[in-house]
């Protein structure tokens, strides 16, 4: 089996939308990045930290999923990455009400032995350095590595944040950050700055509006499966990603084509991400319902046009 290594935070998240509020529950991008990846034949590692307030309850449940968990350190004493946020009416924007790092401020990466050597590297939202740290530790050049950041990294680390970006053969960031990054407000001019950066290809992600593709010359547009229900937006991306990634380590091939492919894959799942709260519908989620949206997925985008 292939191996896909996920970087990112495994944190508890407390969210407040329109549709009502939830306490502490299980959240990080790492987290939701491993969830979505679970749903292809590979073996996935986790690389985080977490304190001793985790419950084992949790643990479990990455165990349960084919997740490699031994690169997750636990710090005794320890107190787990906290985020809070409430999402505006829209669902597109939100405050951030408190952001604890707690072991997260002191985090050292260590990679799994038997994951040095993994296909695929996804890089998840963290600081710059600790993405680096990572590569710096791989002992075969993975056939692919993705990178997902975001604009707080743009605005308090950005020359680390450019050293990793050299480092990457996949960008996925949000419009709003591809034109903060490029300096850009036409995403085809922002994602033609972002490649000369050092990635071969620029996924911007679009919310419900879809992923743009961009590669040389080629574009790519995905939609997003108009839904009945988004109840949170939290995870979204990185179950994108977590798709996106999961599909090219499954399928071992690299090429723009077949990144297409991974585009659908990864907005089919994060269509289903933001039906209930946090991970819960992930968690629920089984691979019957992932086949029968990758159908509705296909009915919405195919036509036939006489010219």
């Amino acid at each position: 089996m292939n191996k896909l290594l996920i970087v990112g935070t495994v944190a508890f998240d407390a969210i407040e939308t329109p549709f009502g509020k939830t306490d502490k529950i299980l959240g990080g991008a790492a987290t939701y990045i491993g969830l979505s990846a679970s749903f292809f034949n590979l073996q996935s590692a986790i690389v985080s930290v977490v304190g001793d307030d985790f419950p084992q309850e949790h643990l479990d449940l990455l165990t349960s999923r084919n997740i490699d968990i031994s690169g997750l350190e636990i710090v005794k004493g320890g107190k787990t990455f906290f985020w809070s946020g409430r999402y505006h009416n829209d669902l597109n924007s939100r405050d951030t009400l408190a952001t604890e790092l707690n072991v997260l401020a002191d985090f050292q990466p260590k990679v799994p032995q038997n994951f040095k050597d993994s296909d695929v590297v996804m890089l998840g939202n963290l600081h710059p350095l600790v993405q680096s740290s990572v590569l710096d530790q791989m002992e075969t050049k993975p056939k692919l590595v993705v990178l997902d950041t975001m604009n707080f990294w743009m605005d308090c680390a950005l020359p680390e944040l450019l050293d990793v970006i050299k480092r990457v053969d996949v960008i996925t960031i949000n419009d709003e950050e591809a034109r903060q990054l490029s300096g850009e407000y036409s995403l085809v001019k922002a994602a033609a700055k972002i490649h000369t950066l050092g990635p071969k290809y620029v996924v911007i992600k679009k919310g419900e509006h879809g992923a743009l593709l961009f590669h040389d010359k080629e574009v790519f547009f995905a939609p997003a499966l108009p839904l009945e229900d988004v109840f949170d937006p939290t995870g979204a991306g990185d179950t994108f990603a977590g798709g996106f990634a999961g599909f090219i380590a499954q399928s071992e091939n690299v090429s723009f084509k077949n990144m297409k492919n991974a585009v659908i894959y990864g907005s089919n799942l994060a269509s289903f991400c933001v039906e209930k709260f946090g991970t819960e519908r992930m968690v629920a989620l089984d691979k019957n319902e992932v086949v029968a949206r990758l159908k509705q997925f296909k009915s919405l985008t195919q036509f036939d046009i006489e010219l």
